[in-house]
C-alpha cells in the first residue's frame, strides 16, 4: 500500500471527523510536511478534504471518489470485495476480471471503474458507462451443478434491486432476465460471462457485470426516453461507495444460499412483465405472448394466443412500459 493509500485509509476510517496532521505524521512514522503534500494531492485528484488550524483534516462525508479505502470499511462479507481493483476509467470491467480468472484470480474479487470506454452489454452491445455511475464485475468460482449455475444472473438481479432499495428507498423492479428498472425506464443492466474447464467439463469461473446508472443528471437521444438514473429518481446524489458495499454485501448473502432458491422469491415479486403482453425473440423465432409467471429455475413462462405455453430458458423479450 502506497503512503497515499495509507493516509487515505485513516481520512476514510474517520471520515466526518478532523484528524491532526501530527497523528497521521506519527502513525506512518513520516513528517507533518508529508502529510501535508500528500493531502494536497488527494483534494487535487477530487477528494473534499478541508484542513482546519488546531484541528487537523477531515475527509467530507459527502466525499464519493471511488476507492479501496472508501469501500472496504462499509463491506460485512466474507469473500465478496475482499480484494478488489479500481480505476477511474477502464474499456470493461468484465473484460479485466475475465483475464484475472483466467489466471487465478480469487474468488468474490471485485473490479471496480469510474467509467468504461467499451461497456458491453448483452449479445455485444454497447453499454453506455459515463463518469458517475457504477460498473462493476465479480468473479465467482461456484461449486454449483450446471442448472444451478444459470441461476446467477437472475440471483445478482434480485440483490442490486434489494441493494437500491436500501440505499435509495426505491422499488427497483426487474426485467427478465438482467435489467433493472425504475418508474419504467432502465437503471441497470447485468451481463454473466463463464468459463468452462473442458477437463471436468464444469464451470471453472463466472464474471458477473453489474452498471448501473447513478449520478448521471442527463441522457441524450433515445436514452433519454428508456432509461434513468438514481439521482434522476431521487433529486439527490447517491454515494456509490455506499451503494458499491451494499451490493457485495447483499450479493453474497444470496449467492452462498443460491441452491436453496431463497432469493426467487424475491426476484418473482420483482418482476415487471409478469401478466404483460411481450415479444418473444428467440433464434429464427419471434411471438407475441402473455408472461404467466416465472418458475423456482428462473425461467420465463408464456402463453400465446392461440394457447400454446412455452418456458423460456434463454432469448428476448420486449415490453411497452
Amino acid at each position: 500500500m502506497s503512503m497515499k493509500e495509507k493516509i487515505l485509509e485513516i481520512l476514510e476510517e474517520n471520515k466526518g471527523k478532523s484528524i491532526s496532521g501530527s497523528f497521521i505524521a506519527q502513525k506512518l512514522g513520516i513528517t507533518r510536511s508529508a502529510v501535508w503534500k500528500t493531502v494536497k494531492t488527494l483534494k487535487e485528484e477530487g477528494y473534499i478534504i478541508s484542513a482546519v488550524t488546531n484541528k487537523g483534516y477531515c475527509l467530507a462525508p459527502g466525499s464519493d471518489i471511488l476507492s479501496e479505502q472508501s469501500i472496504k470499511p462499509l463491506l460485512k462479507t466474507h469473500a465478496f470485495g475482499k480484494k478488489m481493483d479500481v480505476f477511474k476509467s477502464i474499456d470493461s470491467t468484465n473484460n479485466f476480471a475475465k483475464s484475472l480468472a483466467q489466471i487465478g484470480g480469487e474468488h468474490g474479487t471485485a473490479i471496480i471503474a469510474e467509467s468504461q470506454t467499451k461497456g458491453r452489454g448483452r449479445l455485444n452491445r454497447n453499454f453506455y458507462s459515463p463518469g458517475g455511475g457504477v460498473y462493476m464485475s465479480i468473479i465467482l468460482r461456484p461449486e454449483l451443478s450446471m442448472e444451478d449455475a444459470q441461476l446467477i444472473t437472475s440471483c445478482a438481479a434480485a440483490a442490486v434491486a434489494r441493494a437500491i432499495q436500501n440505499i435509495t428507498g426505491l422499488d427497483a423492479k426487474i426485467k427478465w432476465v438482467n435489467d433493472i428498472f425504475i418508474g419504467g425506464k432502465k437503471v441497470c443492466g447485468i451481463l454473466t460471462e463463464a468459463g468452462m474447464n473442458f477437463e471436468t467439463g464444469k464451470l471453472d469461473y463466472a464474471v458477473v457485470g453489474i452498471g448501473i446508472n447513478v449520478n448521471t443528471k442527463h441522457f441524450s437521444g433515445e436514452l433519454e426516453k428508456i432509461a434513468t438514473s438514481l439521482f434522476a429518481e431521487t433529486g439527490k446524489t447517491v454515494l456509490r461507495c455506499n451503494l458499491i458495499a451494499e451490493i457485495l454485501n447483499v450479493f453474497e448473502q444470496y449467492f452462498e444460499k443460491m441452491h436453496t432458491r431463497e432469493f426467487m422469491s424475491e426476484y418473482i415479486s420483482r418482476s415487471n412483465v409478469i401478466g404483460r403482453e411481450v415479444t418473444v425473440t428467440a433464434p429464427g423465432v419471434s411471438y407475441s405472448a402473455v408472461v404467466v409467471g416465472i418458475d423456482q429455475n428462473a425461467r420465463l413462462l408464456v402463453k400465446t394466443q392461440d394457447g400454446e405455453e412455452h418456458i423460456l430458458n434463454s432469448g428476448e423479450i420486449s415490453v411497452r412500459f
